[in-house]
């Protein structure tokens, strides 16, 4: 759900830039109030394992593929507001490390994958939790429900930006969007699931906030990074086939407005100058992982920066 610059036109594109920077300062503003700051370094894992997630692309019916969000499993662990600064910096480091999605319409992928669909996942985990009280069932039945969701209206979101754009008409888009990642969605759900009951089942207390801010130590540390490493190294072995917007620009012929980016430094996830495909996107992986842990990290300086003194 990555957008190219050509996508969009230039006033969509710097709307959503001015909607997405003065959100995500809400979020950086209202992180003292939402997180202790020994949880800071679950942001970092959660950033780390959620890039790695990304990187494996999963093929769906009819030729294409899609890849995990995550903006769900960052909500119902950390709460919207850290889970808004966990994925914008999975966002920006795609688009400014790997060229994975344009700069020019940064703005608008922002405002998709995390804040659209951070805010879609709370709401939708938050009402199902409320019906089914604190109970397993509960817990992945939620979870479920808001990983589809924040997939399917982040999907429909991107096509009204298209429709608003001029690139495709809205009943077009919509439908196309819309469709192909519901069945995105399913597989979204499908691994959020798997991933709370892991923690279920090996560190239930991650997944309250008292539970949380005395719990992350060297085991989570250690247990998080090797999962995110076990990812990337798994990587190389992601569907070669196109993601949904790609897909939909495919069939909707509008895949010739994408526009080349304006500098690359590790285009598709390959490290330059390394013959070996599989190696190169391995270690484009691993540097991925550490930059971007780093940049959800650095949401603890601006938390210290905005705190109150007296």
């Amino acid at each position: 759900m990555h957008i190219p610059d050509g996508f969009l036109s230039l006033p969509v594109a710097l709307a959503l830039w001015v909607v997405s920077i003065g959100l995500i300062g809400i979020a950086i503003r209202r992180l003292e109030h939402t997180l202790s700051e020994r949880e800071i370094p679950l942001m970092g894992i959660l950033a780390a394992a959620i890039f790695a997630g990304q990187m494996l692309n999963f093929s769906v019916t009819g030729g294409t593929s899609g890849h995990l969000l995550g903006a769900a499993l960052a909500t119902i662990l950390l709460g919207p507001y850290p889970a808004m600064l966990v994925m914008t910096a999975v966002v920006s480091v795609q688009a400014l490390l790997f060229q994975d999605g344009g700069l020019v319409v940064m703005g608008a992928n922002l405002f998709n994958m995390a804040i659209v669909g951070v805010w879609v996942a709370y709401a939708v985990f938050s009402l199902i939790r409320r019906l089914t009280g604190e109970t397993r069932a509960g817990l992945l039945a939620g979870g479920f429900a808001a990983a589809w969701s924040s997939i399917f209206v982040a999907a429909l979101a991107c096509a009204l930006e298209l429709a608003l754009s001029g690139t495709s008409p809205a009943n077009l888009a919509v439908p196309a969007m819309g469709g192909i990642h519901a069945l995105i969605g399913i597989g979204e759900g499908l691994i959020t699931v798997g991933a709370l009951a892991f923690i279920y089942a090996a560190r239930r207390d991650l997944l309250t906030p008292a539970g949380r801010s005395q719990a992350v130590n060297r085991p989570v540390w250690l247990g998080g990074g090797l999962i995110a490493l076990v990812l990337v190294v798994f990587s190389p072995l992601a569907s070669s086939h196109p993601d949904g917007l790609e897909w939909v620009a495919e069939q909707l012929q509008f895949i010739e407005t994408a526009r080349p980016p304006a500098f690359e430094i590790i285009p598709d996830y390959l490290v330059p100058g390394i013959s070996n495909e599989a190696l190169a996107t391995i270690l484009a992986g691993v540097i991925g992982l550490v930059v971007v842990s780093l940049a959800a990290m650095s949401a603890g300086l601006a938390r210290r920066r905005t705190r109150p003194q007296g």
